[in-house]
């Protein structure tokens, strides 16, 4: 049973990653993303790892394919010209990308590679959540960082401008 269980969910999922990289419409292919990620939730479901199928499906499917979602409307609902970026936004760009690469490559050059999760003999959250909020706390904060600037970057690029037909 566990093997036809497991030959459904890797079909499934297979079938919806192609979905996801074939579909030429946005919103459907997000859609089939969260479809995959369910799969995968299915799969770490057959290997008793229940605590990262509910992750996955309530973090990654609930909450990421959402933002996601909310990201690829926001792009799709207002069209017309956009204002082309100028060479100081170019060049803030560049700045703040290269000092989060630095503070990035800094902190894994101090810190050295991250420990295992310790294994939970009841199948709590109370390891990995304190884990969590004490030792990969500053992953946990550029992660959510990252998903602020990339939201901004999307209400930035999707802000309609009047009158750039008089600039040309």
């Amino acid at each position: 049973m566990d093997n036809l269980l497991f030959n459904l969910f890797a079909v499934f999922t297979v079938a919806c990653a192609l979905g996801v990289v074939f579909n030429r419409n946005t919103v459907a292919a997000a859609l089939c993303l969260l479809l995959c990620l369910v799969g995968v939730a299915g799969l770490f479901a057959l290997l008793d790892a229940t605590l990262l199928a509910f992750v996955l499906v309530f973090v990654y499917a609930g909450a990421v394919v959402a933002l996601f979602l909310f990201i690829i409307m926001l792009l799709d609902a207002q069209g017309g010209t956009r204002r082309p970026f100028g060479r100081m936004a170019i060049a803030a760009g560049v700045l703040a990308a290269g000092l989060l690469a630095t503070g990035v490559i800094l902190l894994a050059g101090a810190t050295g590679p991250a420990a295992p999760l310790p294994a939970s003999p009841d199948n709590t959250l109370a390891a990995p959540a304190q884990l969590l909020f004490t030792q990969y706390l500053l992953p946990l904060q550029v992660v959510g960082f990252l998903l602020l600037i990339a939201m901004l970057g999307v209400i930035v690029l999707s802000k309609r401008f009047e009158g750039l037909e008089d600039i040309k």
